[in-house]
């Protein structure tokens, strides 16, 4: 299937889908920290998953609406949990003594999560095949070019299960200010537990009233550090959202393409930055080196331009104490290591690896304890525009996060795709690759030239999968 073939996703059906149940800590403000306030001027998170379409049978001879029944009951028990995400964004301004505050309001009656189904003309393999992601996907996703401030109007979640041919996506748009890409997949992995339990039950004895309970449940209640400090609401230093809200950046054309990385070549790129640096690198350290040193090779740039490789970094594992794992909200903040073209490709993907590697090195507990000091003296909102500068390469999202964990009842997923959302020239977004822990599998984000180049790397492309194996292999997952 070319990309510019016109098949359109069709909506079928919109709803709210409220909480199960209501608990008193939901009817509470939600206040936000300085992590999640930072990220008002970003994309909601949009991931998703393609599964196989349910079988008809003698006892189901619809299962595909049967299924999408569970979607919206299941979805519903979730947000009990997940209470956050059914809320909107309320702003309070005052101006004696001058006060501008963000939180989250879960106590209207009239909120919650919106559910959508929509339908689609087009094939699994119509979607797997092309060397190119299909435009077509990120129609799979609602809220296309929504930043976090809009949930003021805009809900903070909607789940879209769109019908193709032989499969179902499953995709999320998820307010950042909510939670990072941890609480994303927590979030998803519980969503999808209790749509296998209910599918479970249903097919045993016909009930879908089962308890609402998950393997671990969130703690929603906002972490701000220090524990003899109750959450409160922080006073930002505005008087209007123009101060800090953007204006829709216009996104260049862009190429999103697959890369699969095996287990083989993780460890061999592994081998080779240790050598070359002599120094204990992780597997993700060189691929990031690997992945830097190949696009910056492909964009053509003159050897005194700076270039910069930037991480996003859970704080979790790095603060002293640290949070719970559970915990639902944001912990990520992003480090960044900077050189000069021509030194980063004079030099091999050892050198490079431990570039990144001092950059996550020196994310201490106490530089991570000054930057919120520092929050809390100057709040500052992220603006996009330094994400699309070139040459940065982004590397965003996780190979730990638990994504082909997410069974909702129709097995292991095919494949994880993304939607518009936090897009630019760089980027690229990582997952587990479906061969099992220790593959990834990366999004890569590039103007037509540039990828073109990287397509014509011989370094590059021998440490990746061929195109036409990868998508054999997603055929009988």
């Amino acid at each position: 299937m070319n990309q510019e073939t016109p098949k359109h996703v069709r909506q079928i059906s919109k709803c709210i889908i409220k909480p199960h149940k209501i608990s008193e800590e939901s009817k509470q403000p939600h206040y936000l920290t300085p992590w999640d306030l930072s990220l008002l001027n970003l994309n909601y998170i949009q991931k998703g998953l393609l599964f196989r379409k349910p079988a008809p049978s003698f006892e189901d001879p619809n299962p595909t609406i049967t299924f999408i029944d569970q979607l919206k009951h299941s979805l519903s028990m979730t947000l009990t949990h997940f209470y956050p995400l059914s809320g909107r964004m309320v702003t309070k301004q005052q101006d004696n003594p001058p006060f501008y505050g963000i939180y989250v309001d879960c106590s209207d009656d009239s909120v919650g999560a919106d559910f959508i189904h929509a339908a689609v003309d087009l094939s699994m393999l119509d979607i797997l095949t092309p060397v190119d992601v299909p435009r077509i996907v990120q129609s799979f996703f609602a809220l296309e070019g929504a930043i976090c401030y809009d949930g003021h109007t805009e809900p903070l979640l909607v789940v879209q299960a769109t019908e193709l041919l032989d499969g179902i996506f499953v995709g999320c748009s998820f307010s950042h200010v909510i939670g990072d890409g941890t609480a994303y997949w927590k979030f998803f992995n519980a969503f999808a537990e209790i749509c296998r339990k209910l599918r479970k039950a249903s097919k045993q004895a016909g009930d879908q009233h089962i308890e609402c309970n998950i393997s671990h449940p969130p703690i929603t209640r906002r972490w701000f550090m220090e524990d003899h400090i109750d959450p409160t609401l922080i006073s930002l230093p505005f008087s209007h959202h123009k101060e800090f809200v953007e204006d829709p950046y216009e996104r260049p054309l862009l190429r999103e393409r697959m890369f699969h990385f095996t287990e083989e070549s993780m460890k061999k790129l592994k081998a080779k930055a240790n050598k070359e640096c002599n120094t204990q690198i992780s597997y993700f350290q060189a691929l990031t080196a690997f992945v830097w040193r190949s696009i910056t090779r492909a964009r053509h740039l003159t050897s005194d331009q700076k270039t910069s490789c930037r991480l996003a970094i859970d704080d979790r594992l790095r603060l002293n104490p640290p949070p719970s794992e559970n915990y639902f909200g944001n912990c990520v903040q992003s480090v960044c290591g900077t050189t000069t073209v021509g030194e980063l490709l004079e030099h091999g993907i050892g050198w490079a690896a431990l570039v990144v590697h001092q950059s996550i090195k020196e994310h201490t507990n106490e530089k991570i304890c000054g930057l919120r000091e520092q929050w809390m003296k100057k709040p500052l909102i992220y603006q996009s525009g330094p994400f699309f500068e070139v040459p940065i390469v982004h590397m965003g999202s996780s190979p730990r996060f638990d994504v082909y964990g997410c069974d909702f009842g129709l097995g292991t997923a095919v494949a994880a795709r993304s939607g518009f959302a936090n897009k630019f020239d760089g980027k690229v977004t990582s997952y587990r690759g479906l061969t099992g822990i220790g593959s990834v599998m990366l999004e890569v984000c590039l103007p037509p030239e540039s990828m073109s180049a990287l397509e014509s790397d011989e370094e590059f492309m021998d440490a990746v999968s061929p195109h036409e194996i990868h998508v054999q292999h997603l055929a009988y997952v």
